[in-house]
């Protein structure tokens, strides 16, 4: 097959309004009414988010994302030109475009997510045939509703073309289990989540994560990655296990980190990169969008991120998997 460029991202693009509050989140009551300190409007979702991080680290990306016929469409068109993004979903839903309220405290790095799912929910087989899609990777992310049989779709076109497939499922999708992803895992080359999802995909309690690894392991990917905030980062690859643990650097806000680490990870992959190095452009990428509002503030070049990689000094255990 010819490739024509290196990922298609696919998922949703929202319009994420963020508040600033000086009162602690946990003090808030029903009934308060509250000064916001400051507001900013911001493209998101995981087709945008990761086209960005991708086209930013220098790689040629496209997206597959439904939007609506409104007011919020426009804006997050007129932002993906800034990451030289066009979109390949020709069609508009009747839904609205897809938008989040993210409420944070100027005090702590804790947030309330407010989601409204529109558009996104209207992606169909027909506009995935008609994006015309010949990369050398596809990166989906989450699709809920009827997309989720568009998703399942190009799984099954990555598998019969051998295009690699990066899947990247949010809690809402990883809590519907093992069996209604089947079809998707069994196409996937590299999984990447948290561990809540990892958990919840499995239906499972335990925080040993090496078992996680390789129970996931069995269900078809190749590449296992499960991230746990400031935690530890955990990786299957080759029969190894990597772990290492994140950098401590000034959070501002921790949306779009995930797609920022799982975009810098594929990066590296593409570029053919060694898998420890792999997981530094990953972090180095989230580590960067922490600091700063907004899930594309904040990503790195890959000159950047190689200076990034130099200063965070991460050390990454590597050992044999043990089954």
């Amino acid at each position: 097959m010819l490739f024509r460029y290196d990922v298609l991202c696919v998922g949703s693009a929202t319009l994420d309004r963020f508040l600033t509050i000086d009162a602690p989140l946990k003090s808030i009551r029903p009934g308060d009414k509250l000064l916001v300190k400051s507001t900013e409007i911001h493209s998101g979702g995981g087709a945008t988010n990761s086209a960005a991080a991708l086209s930013v680290l220098g790689l040629n990306a496209k997206v597959l994302a439904k939007l609506g016929r409104d007011h919020d469409a426009d804006l997050i068109l007129r932002e993906m030109k800034q990451y030289h993004l066009s979109p390949r979903c020709q069609s508009r839903s009747r839904h609205p475009t897809d938008s989040s309220t993210i409420i944070s405290s100027h005090q702590s790095s804790d947030r309330v997510i407010f989601v409204q799912k529109g558009a996104s929910q209207d992606l169909t087989p027909a506009d995935f045939s008609a994006a015309h899609p010949h990369p050398r990777w596809i990166y989906l992310a989450t699709l809920l509703g009827k997309s989720f049989q568009t998703a399942k779709t190009i799984a099954a076109y990555a598998k019969a073309r051998k295009i690699k497939l990066l899947f990247n499922p949010s809690f809402y999708l990883a809590q519907k289990g093992r069996s209604y992803l089947k079809q998707i895992l069994q196409a996937t080359t590299v999984l990447v989540l948290n561990k809540e999802e990892a958990q919840a995909l499995l239906h499972v309690k335990t925080g040993n994560t090496s078992l996680l690894l390789h129970q996931l392991h069995a269900l078809g990917p190749e590449t296992i990655v499960i991230t746990d905030g400031a935690q530890r980062c955990s990786a299957f690859n080759n029969d190894q296990i990597y772990s290492y643990l994140p950098p401590r650097v000034k959070i501002v806000h921790t949306a779009g980190a995930g797609d920022a680490f799982t975009s810098g990870l594929l990066a590296g992959l593409i570029k053919k990169w060694n898998f420890e190095d792999c997981l530094r452009l990953g972090q180095a990428n989230a580590s960067s969008v922490i600091q700063r509002i907004g899930t594309k503030n904040g990503l790195l070049t890959e000159k950047q991120a190689l200076a990034e990689i130099k200063k965070l000094k991460i050390k990454i255990g590597v050992s044999s998997s043990d089954r």
